[in-house]
């Protein structure tokens, strides 16, 4: 046989080890989720007439309420921001373009707990009004309940509204300013103006990053735990953990998969149904109006205060925490778990981008439909919560794990222990399926700008595919792939349910740290985590600002 028509039989049969790589990659990813509804639909123990007769519509009606709201608030503050820092020019406008990125370096949970530090009882807010007003205890006087669903809709919200911010701030200056003057021309005020022309055409980009915010939304359990606040998240994790019934967990975890699902569908047909087109060959960009008096310190304020409740407020509580509690940082818990964040998620980091180059350099090479339909299959993983893949990543792979024991103490006469669930290995794999999305997306991206003429040139000078990839691409897209992996190593230092359920026991994270010590009410050892985990979360921001010049 030639060597011709060997390599015809790979690709009949499907040989060739770049699609099957693909395939075997596609394939990790998606497993998690198929599990969960295996789970849901052949529980060991159906406790499912219970959830629907108990806490289920309970749980899913404040997860809606939770989520409609902060994605209504999210998009409300985002877009309002972003209208204003791309039509009008008014006092700290240039610097505030910026600083309405940074409360995305914030996790929710930090959040959360600094609000509640700062307006509970003890805090600085009831005690300044005590000691003003002369009241002596809280029956003197009334004061809104912190620990709400309110309050958490307020935290998740002010942590959220970039996503918004970022994409409506896009799809405004992309706008032509011959329909700013047109819509002018024609007696239409400012607000006129954002309703009737800005709004409309910049719906797909709101509604886009409205449905990031929802998704994250039902993600969180740090904020809605520390807030009372019970969802379908606190759900699986009362379910599981303290119920020990692993069917109704998977159940509960079923329902927001459909949730994120209808979220992801709804956002592909928004922006599938409402597209605009610039007709004009000249594109003129808007001009940006000059607001000068009471008007210019209105939009100041008026983006000032996202940025404040956002940003300023809980780096200012956190930061306090920190220096008044000095030994904190040298607590040896806190080392470790510095080395355990940077350890797993720089594993983690590693193994995801280099397992999406794979998947989209496999996936270009392939002439088969497999691979190609797999590709944006993956993406899901992302859109899932965290809770949701612990579900379906700690069950398969317990069951294989005690196998894989058994197997090993038979071969051998000594056991070893559970290998995988053990370790850290689930909670990397669980990283890994959560932000593969990110590498993915980057890769694909960056591969679709080098032209195809380079890789045939190398293949015609005698290359290998493998020797292609990294002598060709690798050094076009060496900058965007470095940029996905700031991006999930900084998404896995700050993810907190998926950690919660698949760290080995007395394993702990920053994201596991901060959470449990502020759960104690302990901020002042908290604190020294959440601050890295802010820094962290800093150095992403800074990639993303210079990204969005």
């Amino acid at each position: 046989m030639t060597v011709t028509r060997k390599h015809a039989a790979k690709r009949r049969f499907g040989l060739d080890p770049w699609s099957f790589g693909a395939v075997v990659i596609a394939g990790v990813v998606l497993v998690p989720i198929l599990a969960v509804g295996v789970l849901a639909l052949f529980p060991t123990e159906n406790i499912w007439p219970h959830l629907m007769a108990t806490t289920l519509p309970r749980y899913l009606k404040t997860t809606l309420i939770l989520m409609l709201s902060v994605g209504l608030l999210a998009a409300s503050v985002g877009t309002g921001a972003a209208w204003l820092i791309s039509r009008y020019r008014f006092p700290l406008s240039r610097w505030l373009e910026w600083l309405l990125l940074l409360p995305l370096a914030i996790p929710a949970y930090v959040g959360a707990y600094a609000l509640v530090d700062f307006l509970e009882y003890a805090g600085p807010v009831q005690t300044g009004l005590r000691s003003l007003f002369g009241w002596q205890t809280s029956r003197d006087y009334w004061f809104p309940e912190i620990r709400s669903l309110g309050a958490a809709i307020i935290v998740l919200a002010a942590s959220m509204f970039p996503y918004v911010y970022i994409l409506a701030r896009a799809a405004f200056r992309e706008q032509s300013g011959s329909a700013e003057e047109v819509a002018r021309s024609l007696g239409a005020g400012a607000i006129g103006r954002f309703l009737r022309v800005g709004l409309p055409l910049a719906r797909p980009a709101i509604a886009a990053g409205a449905a990031i915010v929802m998704m994250e939304t039902v993600n969180d359990f740090g904020t809605v735990d520390y807030f009372a606040v019970q969802t379908l998240t606190t759900g699986i994790f009362s379910v599981w953990l303290e119920s020990h019934n692993v069917g109704g967990a998977a159940q509960i975890a079923s329902v927001i998969l459909i949730l994120v699902i209808f979220l992801v569908t709804l956002e592909k047909i928004s922006r599938r149904k409402i597209k605009f087109f610039n007709l004009s060959s000249r594109h003129r960009p808007v001009q940006r109006v000059q607001l000068r008096g009471t008007a210019g310190v209105a939009a100041t304020v008026a983006c000032l205060l996202p940025f404040a409740v956002g940003f300023v407020l809980p780096v200012s509580v956190i930061l306090s925490h920190a220096i008044e509690n000095p030994e904190s940082w040298t607590d040896d818990r806190l080392l470790r778990a510095l080395g355990n964040t940077v350890t797993v998620g720089g594993i983690a980091a590693s193994i995801t981008v280099l397992a999406g180059v794979f998947l989209v350099y496999g996936v270009r090479l392939s002439g088969r439909s497999l691979p190609r339909l797999l590709l944006p299959l993956t993406t899901i993983g992302y859109a899932a919560p965290g809770a949701v893949l612990g579900v379906g990543i700690l069950i398969p792979l317990a069951f294989l794990d005690h196998r894989l024991a058994d197997m090993i103490e038979t071969l051998t006469g000594n056991p070893t222990g559970l290998l995988l669930t053990g370790s850290a290995f689930a909670l990397i794999l669980a990283y890994c399926v959560r932000f593969f999305a990110i590498a993915q997306g980057a890769a694909d991206a960056a591969m679709g700008r080098v032209s195809p003429s380079l890789e045939m040139a190398a293949r015609s000078l005698g290359r290998t595919r493998a020797q292609t990839l990294r002598e060709i691409y690798f050094p076009l897209i060496r900058g965007s792939i470095g940029s996905a992996l700031l991006l999930v190593f900084v998404d896995c230092v700050k993810e907190l349910p998926a950690t919660m359920l698949l760290r080995p026991f007395n394993y702990e994270t920053l994201a596991t740290r901060v959470h449990d010590q502020a759960s104690l009410e302990n901020l002042g050892d908290a604190s020294p985590g959440a601050v890295l985990i802010v820094l962290v979360g800093l150095v992403a921001v800074a990639f993303l600002a210079r990204a969005n010049r």
